[in-house]
């Protein structure tokens, strides 16, 4: 079984609509793409903070800029007008988690996505006014960001850890920490190690300055010494994104002796042989 579950329906780009994208003929386009690809296992996860009850959680002036569409109405259309499966992919935001949870627990998932994005105000993978690397030490940030992701692991709200070293996703762009990059790994692994968690394989680092997986072997390997789940996705934001580098992402897994990937239905999880 091949998976895609980080999937969006629509691009990041500010002015879309969820008129335009949340429609039976744009999930169709998906699914006969994954189809087309082999990914048996299809599911959305659109960005929690698309939509105005995520202003529940955070009022950041780019959620308010963002917050526009309605999340039961997202809800209803891929349970009752698609054959995906339905998640979400939310920010873990550090003394929010209360609010969070409550957010999460009012809906049925077959799964949550956790994402880190922010650390503070200011944002990791958002080139501007948010930009977290406008001054900043680049030893502090990975130190920020991998604690910030081991506390996310840590929160028991995600089933799935998404793109693990997203910090890197840059490359040559950003300043980047000299050394071996494992001194910021182990300050997430005490969360991860403690978690129930999968931790996503996304190829969506392919399409971004870094140009490489998500998360780095190094890391990835961490994980699967502490027992963790993988989770193979692509972060599509279009139907030609599905499964792109899955050959290669398939091949390297298959070189760290992982022969499963993580399933889920109701936020319930299961592993099935990856073919």
């Amino acid at each position: 079984m091949l998976t895609d579950y980080h999937v969006h329906l629509r691009p990041d780009d500010d002015g879309t609509s969820a008129a335009d994208y949340f429609t039976s003929a744009n999930a169709e386009r998906y699914r006969v793409t994954a189809t087309e690809r082999g990914i048996e296992e299809l599911g959305v996860a659109e960005h929690v903070h698309r939509f105005r009850q995520a202003l529940e959680v955070w009022d950041h002036p780019f959620w308010r800029e963002q917050a526009v569409d309605d999340l039961d109405a997202y809800c209803a259309f891929v349970r009752e007008e698609t054959d995906l499966k339905l998640g979400i992919e939310a920010d873990f935001l550090a003394g929010r988690e209360e609010r969070i949870e409550a957010l999460l627990s009012a809906r049925e998932w077959d799964f949550v996505v956790g994402s880190v994005h922010f650390l503070g105000q200011d944002a990791v993978d958002m080139p501007g006014r948010w930009d977290v690397w406008r001054s900043a030490d680049p030893d502090e940030v990975w130190q920020r960001y991998f604690e910030t992701l081991g506390a996310a692991a840590a929160s028991g709200l995600f089933d799935v850890l998404a793109h693990p070293d997203l910090v890197k996703i840059w490359g040559a762009e950003r300043p980047r920490p000299s050394g071996d990059l494992r001194r910021f790994y182990d300050r997430a692994m005490e969360g991860i190690a403690a978690a129930d968690i999968a931790i996503e394989v996304s190829t969506a680092g392919l399409r971004k300055p870094i140009g490489e997986l998500y998360p780095a072997r190094e890391f990835l390997e961490l994980c699967l010494e502490a027992g963790k789940p993988v989770a193979l996705s692509s972060d599509a934001h279009d139907p030609e994104h599905l499964g792109f580098g899955y050959d290669g992402a398939l091949a390297w897994l298959g070189d760290l002796g992982v022969t499963e990937l993580a399933v889920f239905e109701r936020r319930t999880r299961r592993l099935e042989p990856i073919g």
